[in-house]
């Protein structure tokens, strides 16, 4: 056998062996992955893992992504390639955690074809591409008995929480049962149900009734949502309530909630001192000349621990946004308009534990009722307050004299007036214990005569026929209660929860997270909770922070140098002023003169202060930017540089190793 004849075989068997190795570590790697990335956004969380080992039943998840029409669409489309991939890599982790269970089906539908008529029929979102290309990228679950969940749409602003979206479906695929979501409001957080002539009215003036909010479309894609209404005497056959700006409740309302609390019903409160998205009627503030824009539930509140002070609001310096309260504003820093971060979330609650990044709007603060010594004793041992939001420890309370001060705020004296404090301001708090009723006594309803069910009841008839029935309840609860209490509505509104996309409207941060973890906390789902903020995208520029607030500093002290300066000019002109003598108009108008010159040289000269202050944030925040993206583009090169040095000083030495035993020998 030839030389060449040798070579070829040996090639033929290492091509053999290659294939056979590939092979064998592809069926073996399946369970030797690692997940390198900073927050572990390829491992299924343990909420996940303890839901897949709860299926009873095999179940489909059929994946379907245009794969090759979004090769052929707009940027907007090709986007979602990579998007793609974390998806189905993800789905691959729950195939394999599920051990058997899952049967994952990855299609690309085709024009034309029973895939796309398929993913039509299950009603997942379509887009046009071209006349006959269709984008798909959605998914859908089936059970054995025929249970179909779907995801319509991933949406990218939603990839945060896409592991929760999958296994709420399997969840709910699995369990069958809906948790039963009841909401009641003073806001049109419903819509606007118009009908008959006010329809017919707004369709001439061109306008069309206020879609539910956001919030609202979220909730109903994973629980059914009902409406309580305002005047409701009795709240029952829901799982958990929603109150949202309780305003102006009736007794009997305030009463029926206190009593579905006492009963054991989960309730999720959001109240506001000041509440931006009650936007004031105007044709009752022409009549009434102002209305009111806050809520509470203090009358009910008190009993379980909690207190919120009315036109009191929550601040923090760390926390301020730069904003435009009202159009045609320069913006500007805003105490009461917060961006609550890490330190801001209780580390140790489901709730809060993973979130990252919540809005909240002139907030109020949430303090300890004052109770009587005998109601603090027996409260201390039956209630636990929990506080789930706050600030950080240089945040503190502050007060305005009425809430008109917030219909036109001027953001630059709220600023001035906000004092540090030295220790969190919550915002937010979870309450369980057994509670007592705001209403030990019962309530005075007035009812129809027909309306009277209980002829044992106390009822006394006026002269217009009306009755008044006397209705009690109970006056302590007898099982643990749970209510979440959220100083603030505005966190939860289109324009804080959500922005539009190309899409609609998507996710932005973790407001609508720390709701519906709420939720999900309330109705027991611990496992769902522990997946839905698991992971996020964004980082934190904290060196860039560090730097652009640390000048800010610097520029707020020359500021109130500046001002101060200005002061005592202003002081002194009017002392000369003031000391001015009959026959000296002349020279003390040339004082004057001579006194504004100097301020206007003042003034110019701690403006270019500030300037040299403001270029050297600049600069410093670009130098940082300059040293990250060198630092990114040569480690690559340094790596492989450094290995190169490595093999080649290895290579010299066994050289020379081999040169000296052959001069030996």
């Amino acid at each position: 056998m030839n030389r060449t004849i040798r070579a070829i075989i040996a090639v033929i068997f290492v091509l053999i062996i290659v294939f056979c190795a590939i092979s064998i570590f592809q069926s073996l790697g399946k369970s030797l992955k690692f997940d390198i990335t900073d927050q572990k956004l390829y491992t299924l969380s343990d909420g996940t893992k303890a839901i897949l080992s709860k299926l009873n039943q095999p179940i489909t998840i059929k994946f379907y992504y245009a794969k090759t029409a979004a090769l052929k669409g707009p940027d907007q489309i090709r986007y979602f390639n990579n998007y793609y991939y974390f998806v189905k890599t993800l789905l691959e982790e729950y195939v394999t955690a599920a051990k058997g269970m899952i049967d994952l089906q990855v299609i690309d539908p085709r024009p034309f074809s029973d895939n796309e008529l398929q993913a039509m029929r299950y009603g997942l979102r379509r887009f046009a591409i071209t006349e006959e290309e269709n984008f798909f990228f959605g998914l859908v679950v089936q059970t054995q008995f025929g249970v179909e969940k779907i995801i319509p749409f991933f949406s990218p602003e939603r990839q945060n929480f896409v592991e929760y979206d999958i296994s709420y479906l399997i969840d709910t695929a699995i369990t069958r049962q809906k948790t039963k979501i009841g909401i009641l409001s003073s806001l049109p957080v419903m819509g606007e149900d118009v009908s008959g002539y006010m329809a017919q009215m707004m369709r001439m003036q061109g306008q069309q009734p206020r879609p539910p909010w956001a919030i609202v479309e979220q909730l109903r894609q994973q629980y059914e949502v009902v409406n309580i209404p305002n005047d409701t005497n009795d709240i029952k056959d829901i799982d958990i309530l929603l109150v949202i700006h309780p305003k102006n409740l009736l007794e009997k309302t305030l009463f029926a909630i206190d009593q579905f609390i006492l009963k054991g019903g989960r309730t999720v409160v959001c109240v506001d001192p000041h509440c931006f998205a009650d936007e004031p009627d105007r044709m009752a503030m022409r009549v009434q000349g102002t209305t009111m824009q806050n809520s509470d539930l203090n009358i009910l509140m008190r009993n379980w621990g909690l207190e919120m002070p009315k036109d009191t609001f929550a601040g923090d310096r760390n926390l301020a946004l730069t904003a435009s309260i009202i159009s045609d504003q320069r913006p500007e820093k805003i105490i009461g308009f917060l961006n609550l971060i890490q330190p801001c979330f209780n580390a140790d609650n489901v709730i809060t534990a993973n979130l990252n990044q919540v809005r909240v709007l002139f907030a109020g603060v949430l303090t300890e009722a004052s109770l009587s010594d005998e109601d603090k004793q027996e409260e201390s041992i039956q209630i636990e307050r929990i506080p789930l939001i706050t600030t950080t420890n240089r945040g503190n309370s502050w007060s305005v004299s009425s809430s008109m001060e917030l219909m036109f705020p001027e953001p630059s004296k709220l600023m001035d007036r906000f004092i540090d404090g030295i220790e969190p301001v919550a915002m937010g708090c979870l309450v369980t214990g057994k509670f007592k009723s705001s209403f030990p006594d019962g309530i005075e309803v007035v009812v129809e005569p027909n309306e009277s069910e209980s002829p044992d009841e106390t009822e006394d008839i006026s002269d217009d026929k009306k009755i008044t029935k006397h209705v009690t309840g109970l006056t302590k609860a007898e099982q643990d209660c749970a209510v979440v209490v959220f100083a603030d509505v505005d966190f939860i509104t289109d324009a804080l929860a959500y922005r539009d996309f190309f899409f609609g409207k998507v996710v932005a941060g973790d407001n609508s997270a720390l709701l519906l973890n709420a939720i999900d906390d309330l109705r027991g789902s611990s496992d769902l909770i522990s997946i839905r903020s698991r992971g996020n995208f964004r980082r934190p520029f904290s060196v860039v922070d560090e730097i652009e607030q640390q000048a800010e500093t610097e520029t707020a002290e020359e500021e109130a140098r500046i001002n101060a300066e200005i002061a005592g000019f202003q002081s002194e002109l009017k002392s000369i002023l003031a000391s001015a003598q009959e026959g000296e108009e002349e020279v003390i108008g040339s004082s004057i003169l001579q006194k504004r010159k100097e301020l206007e040289l003042k003034i110019h000269q701690a403006k270019q202060r500030l300037r040299q202050v403001k270029m050297k944030r600049r600069e410093r925040i670009e130098r940082l930017g300059n040293v990250l993206r060198n630092f990114n583009m040569l480690i690559a090169p340094a790596v492989i540089l450094l290995i190169a040095i490595i093999l080649g000083i290895r290579r010299s030495m066994r050289k020379r190793y081999y040169i000296s035993h052959a001069s030996d020998a």
